[in-house]
């Protein structure tokens, strides 16, 4: 099926630009200890398709280089959204869970970046608060509106078989 691994690599690589474009144009709100990352709410996508979810590592990594993040957060940021994306494609056949790995990856990987990488003042329990709030917004309210929104769009955007 060389049509199909095709449709991946296509599928991974726009959902990877859309990532870093989002990152780029919210910039402002994507970075430091209070965060609102748009981009996170392309983390419901792996309900649709398994080829989101390396779109998404591959992604974040880039919006991070570009952004001008730390090596530490490279890495760290960038695993904790591919551990976001894994648990969402886990969670697939129950809807409305699929934004919870996102928002417990991140609140509590993201933290410990900014306290121990960029030198945050702020207590790891705050910036728990603060980031988890960002990702709930993000992840949970913008997603799931996301989510119900490509719905009955998913064959014509991400194929025939949502899983492959």
């Amino acid at each position: 099926m060389k049509n199909k691994k095709v449709l991946h690599m296509v599928q991974g690589a726009a959902i990877a630009a859309i990532y870093v474009i989002l990152v780029v144009l919210f910039n402002y709100w994507s970075f430091g200890p209070i965060q609102f990352r748009i981009a996170e709410a392309l983390t419901i996508l792996p309900f649709f398709t398994p080829a989101a979810i390396p779109g998404l590592f591959v992604g974040c990594i880039l919006a991070n280089l570009l952004g001008g993040a730390i090596p530490a957060d490279i890495v760290f940021g960038s695993l904790a959204t591919l551990i976001g994306a894994l648990g969402s494609y886990a969670l697939r056949k129950h809807k409305w869970l699929v934004p919870l790995p996102p928002i417990a990856a991140n609140t509590l990987i993201v933290p410990f970046i900014l306290k121990f990488g960029y030198g945050a003042e702020e207590a790891i329990p705050y910036m728990m608060l603060t980031v988890g709030l960002g990702e709930v917004i993000v992840c949970a309210v913008i997603g799931l509106v996301f989510l119900h929104a490509l719905s009955p769009l998913k064959h014509r955007i991400f194929g025939a078989s949502p899983s492959c």
